[in-house]
């Protein structure tokens, strides 16, 4: 009994081979570990039947039987990972057209932020990217802003309901200025940087206003830096970023933080000056705020006033990019319709 029991256990086994490299599908292959290895299958008869053996006949036997059954396993095994990769490759259908997947376009205020921060690149300003979250020490008091500014009443100001901290109660930024004062802070003179970002005002939403609107923050400090060089860089800014022929204009205004202050209009970019809708007929339009550092600005960052001198100026992103790209109202910029958006700056 046990010469025959080998003997049927190595046919078996052969057999087993041929069955198994001549099967078709999963299914096949599944049915075929049935009826090879189950508990019905011959490999089972002969472990029952191993019983009536002696102790080196079971041995022998026994050796056979695992040899067997990892044989024809490995065999199953691999043929299933063959199918199976074989019938992955067969669903694929060259032929069938590919769903044409849309481009994206990157969003006219971030192409803009983007513009903008190139042009100050190249005059070797470095980009410093502030808090969005503030206190009224960095964006009022430290920025010469009084206490009994308009400005800082909870109607102008989104003011968070924290608890106050070591510099007064915390608010989301209403400009980007706070940033100069933490860079002055922490950075010796001479330095120059630009701060875009995020600012938060609770305006009412119109063609020209949003609660939420980007900034870019710029300001420079050195020992001989006057109103010259601050004309000469809005001049670059402004002919890189609306064309080389544009005019500038410096008017006369104030800002708690800068000292002398002006408002910087550019000549209309559709009348050149003559006078149309866009620039309601005067030939001009506003673009931005700058002025020459306050010496209060300074020493509030332990900058002495008496050996340094800055300039700083400030512009809102979305009027900029409504000027370049004749975009006629501010929410076109926020309703997220790609119909309006892809047609600037597709990808």
């Amino acid at each position: 009994m046990h010469t025959g029991m080998k003997e049927r256990l190595i046919k078996f086994t052969q057999e087993a081979q041929k069955r198994i490299a001549l099967a078709g599908g999963s299914e096949d292959l599944e049915q075929l570990r049935i009826e090879l290895l189950g508990r019905k299958s011959f490999l089972s008869e002969v472990s029952s039947a191993m019983r009536a053996l002696s102790g080196q006949e079971r041995a022998e036997v026994g050796k056979l039987l695992n040899d067997a059954k990892r044989t024809i396993a490995d065999l199953l095994a691999k043929k299933q990972e063959n199918a199976g990769a074989s019938a992955g490759g067969s669903s694929f259908d060259p032929t069938i057209p590919f769903p044409v997947q849309p481009n994206g376009s990157i969003h006219p205020v971030s192409a803009m932020i983007a513009s903008i921060c190139a042009v100050f690149k190249e005059l070797r300003f470095m980009i410093y990217e502030g808090n969005e979250i503030e206190d009224e020490y960095h964006n009022f008091e430290a920025l010469n802003i009084a206490k009994d500014h308009p400005s800082r009443e909870d109607f102008d100001t989104f003011f968070l309901q924290l608890p106050e901290g070591p510099r007064g109660k915390y608010l989301l930024r209403s400009h980007t200025s706070p940033s100069q004062i933490r860079v002055m802070q922490k950075h010796k003179p001479p330095f120059a940087f630009i701060v875009p970002g995020k600012v938060y005002r609770p305006d009412a939403v119109d063609a020209s206003h949003s609660y939420v609107f980007h900034q870019i923050e710029g300001f420079a400090v050195d020992t001989a830096i006057n109103f010259s060089h601050l004309k000469g860089i809005l001049y670059h800014f402004a002919q890189k970023t609306f064309g080389s022929d544009v005019a500038l204009r410096f008017r006369p205004s104030f800002f708690p933080f800068t000292e002398p202050s002006a408002e910087v209009d550019i000549s209309c970019i559709v009348c050149k000056g003559k006078g149309c809708s866009l620039c309601s007929r005067k030939g001009w339009l506003e673009v931005l705020g700058c002025g020459m550092i306050h010496p209060h600005v300074l020493s509030s960052c332990n900058v002495d006033p008496t050996r340094y001198q800055g300039f700083a100026f400030g512009m809102g992103v979305e009027r900029i990019a409504l000027l370049k790209l004749g975009i006629p109202d501010i929410r076109l910029l926020f309703e997220n319709d790609e119909r309006f958006l892809k047609q600037f700056y597709e990808i």
